[in-house]
């Protein structure tokens, strides 16, 4: 189901890889706690994440989103010989002959 506003996501698992996945599945928000240290007292410091964690965070966030790409389906020149070597094309002729 598709809903007309953003979608987000808020976790309070631990470990870093649910929040990029969520993105990769269309949340455009990401929460999650920040601490100082996951030892320190309070009832949310052990599912927070400390800055070291929260800059692989970014990272892991920005490489999933980087990995969806645009949409746009693009022959980068790099390709261009493998290419030629590898792709065959059916003209219209041999379609119309069978």
């Amino acid at each position: 189901m598709e809903f007309p506003c953003p979608i987000g996501y808020s976790g309070h698992e631990v470990g870093l890889i649910p929040p990029p996945v969520a993105v990769a599945l269309g949340a455009c928000m990401v929460e999650r706690h920040l601490t100082l240290d996951r030892a320190m007292w309070g009832s949310d410091q052990a599912a927070s994440v400390e800055p070291g964690g929260f800059q692989r965070l970014v990272m892991y966030t920005r490489v999933a989103e980087a990995s969806l790409g645009d949409g746009v389906k693009r022959v980068f020149e790099s390709e261009q010989s493998s290419l030629k070597k590898l792709r065959r094309f059916v003209s219209d002729d041999r379609l119309r002959d069978k």
